[in-house]
């Protein structure tokens, strides 16, 4: 499973997953003032975020494939990658927080646990090891200084 399934595919299987949960699950369902603006809010932060990562990426000349790290070209340490090691699952994960705000159903914050922790297994452990062997002290560094997430 490692590397094989592209993250947005996981990102829309984790979304259908909260969206049949809240359909289904007779409880579970809050409202709060403000919801659908909170929800609107993060969906612009996730959006602002990968639409920075992006752009340095594209700056840097290096690969966006998340599939195939050992096509990157270079390192890209700083921006918004200053903040977080991976600022585009970031925004992913933020994306599936709006949806779960805008869904209304408390327990699919366990479901966006899961995205977390299938996105660290499968996704982001294989390219740190992947990106530590090409880069090797230049991405130790950077590890040290920079949070994986957040």
């Amino acid at each position: 499973m490692e590397l094989k399934v592209p993250p947005a595919l996981v990102f829309l299987c984790f979304g259908l997953m909260m969206y049949l949960l809240a359909e289904f699950l007779p409880i579970g369902y809050f409202d709060f003032y403000g919801r659908m603006l909170f929800a609107k809010i993060l969906v612009g932060i996730g959006i602002v975020i990968a639409l920075l990562a992006l752009f340095q990426f594209k700056r840097a000349n290096t690969t966006i494939d998340p599939t195939k790290p050992d096509k990157a070209s270079n390192l890209v340490v700083g921006g918004i990658f200053k903040f977080s090691r991976n600022p585009m699952y970031l925004a992913l994960l933020l994306l599936l927080l709006a949806l779960g705000v805008f869904l209304g159903n408390a327990f699919n914050t366990l479901i966006v646990a899961g995205f977390v922790g299938y996105m660290n297994k499968f996704q982001i452990i294989p390219e740190e090891r992947i990106l530590l062997e090409k880069f090797e002290c230049s991405f130790k560094d950077y590890c040290i200084l920079t949070r994986r997430w957040f």
